[in-house]
């Protein structure tokens, strides 16, 4: 097999080196998180504890990707795609401590090392891209961003499965074991195989480089703040919870449910190429526009049905899977925008930069969808949502026209 490997060109061999580290991670990323919702929820915290878990998760998303593509750009995206993986091993070995020694501070600190650790290796997959791309094949620099995003997001479903399944084989602390030791041989495999110079800019950047001077990328940086907040607002904490309360599901029902549906929205961000692009013109502003404004109707449609009594579950679960579908060629066409949009020299930055604002409105959409359900319930959450991508619609009129490098400027 590595014989046949090094007979391919050296940028599809970067390519499947970086997409087998995101794959890797990712698979252990989550079967963490799922790891983590079910143990604690046998310890007897709620959804809303359990969700406040992840908090500093979230926190240090933001800081990561705000650092993390300077960071690329001075000393090259094989180290830190590399320093994501150590530290991912290193969030894992510190859930291995007893029982008795498993407090919520510490399980807040390894998240928060997980977050850095996710973003790191997230920010550096996805700026490799650019570097490994030809400047006019944005065709196929879509089709490898669908394809990287898209695998992804199944993975993760499938690593919300792995959890579940080894913390019924092995219990949490094996399981944690189990998964360090894995990453661990993918971490060698990847100090020894990922190019050296991978992304490193030709003209050092300085720290105050972190904020991106160009106006598309600001502009998008907003659209997907907004975009993942309308989403989290109501999947991470107010779904589960109403799933668990108000329809009676049983945990393992829920979190089943919600691994296919990350699966089924990672094929169709695979897939959203031939979904969304029409002959040789690869996607550009308006289409950021025009599916924005699609997804919008969706939860308004479920929030006036549960706020009706009018099906409100089975518009709730058909809903959700059209909403992810639709979400999932948002999400996707955003990916390509991204890496379209940023500079050549010092990739990193622009894509470390989108993926901070990516990050914030995850961490916004996390917190709003604990006190908002708590205080008003499902619909408002998903008014609330509506409300994000009627903004995400509306900050998408400014987004460029076209793929000229000008745009990017």
């Amino acid at each position: 097999m590595i014989e046949r490997l090094s007979r391919l060109p050296a940028p599809v061999r970067q390519y499947l080196i970086v997409t087998g580290n995101y794959w890797a991670f990712t698979l252990t990323d989550g079967a963490l998180r799922m790891l983590v919702v079910l143990h604690f929820h046998q310890l007897g915290y709620s959804p809303l504890q359990v969700a406040m878990l992840f908090l500093f998760y979230e926190i240090f998303g933001v800081i990561t990707n705000l650092v993390g593509g300077w960071l690329g750009a001075r000393i090259g995206l094989n180290r830190t795609m590399n320093i994501g993986l150590f530290l991912q091993i290193a969030a894992l070995s510190m859930l291995l401590v007893p029982p008795s020694a498993l407090s919520v501070v510490w399980v807040m600190a390894a998240q928060a090392i997980s977050g850095i650790a996710k973003d790191l290796n997230k920010m550096s997959a996805k700026s490799a891209i650019k570097t490994l791309i030809p400047a006019d094949a944005q065709g196929q620099l879509y089709r490898w961003v669908a394809l990287l995003t898209g695998s992804k997001n199944a993975l993760k479903g499938a690593g919300f499965f792995l959890g579940g399944l080894l913390l019924t084989l092995f219990g949490f602390r094996l399981a944690m074991l189990i998964m360090a030791v894995a990453l661990f041989w993918v971490w060698l495999l990847s100090l020894r195989f990922l190019k050296k110079d991978l992304g490193v800019a030709k003209n050092k950047p300085k720290f105050q480089d972190i904020f991106s001077k160009s106006r598309a990328v600001n502009i998008l940086s907003a659209a997907r703040m907004f975009l993942f907040g309308s989403r989290d607002v109501w999947f991470v904490v107010a779904l589960p919870v109403y799933l668990s309360v108000a329809l009676d599901w049983h945990h393992w029902t829920i979190g089943s449910f919600m691994a296919l549906w990350v699966i089924g929205y990672g094929i169709v961000q695979a897939n959203a190429p031939k979904l969304t692009q029409r002959g040789a013109q690869s996607p550009d502003g308006r289409h950021a526009l025009v599916w924005a404004l699609a997804l919008f109707l969706l939860p308004v449609l479920i929030a006036l049905a549960i706020t009706l009594d009018w099906y409100p579950t089975e518009i709730l679960l058909g809903g959700l899977l059209v909403f992810g579908a639709l979400f999932a060629l948002n999400s996707s066409l955003h990916s390509y925008l991204i890496v379209s949009y940023a500079g050549e020299d010092g990739v990193s930055l622009d894509v470390g930069f989108y993926y901070m604002a990516n990050a914030m409105g995850r961490l916004i959409g996390t917190v709003l969808s604990g006190w908002i359900f708590q205080r008003w319930g499902l619909a408002a959450c998903l008014w609330v949502s509506a409300a994000f991508i009627g903004l995400t619609a509306l900050i998408s009129v400014a987004l460029p026209r076209g793929h000229s490098q000008e745009s990017a400027s």
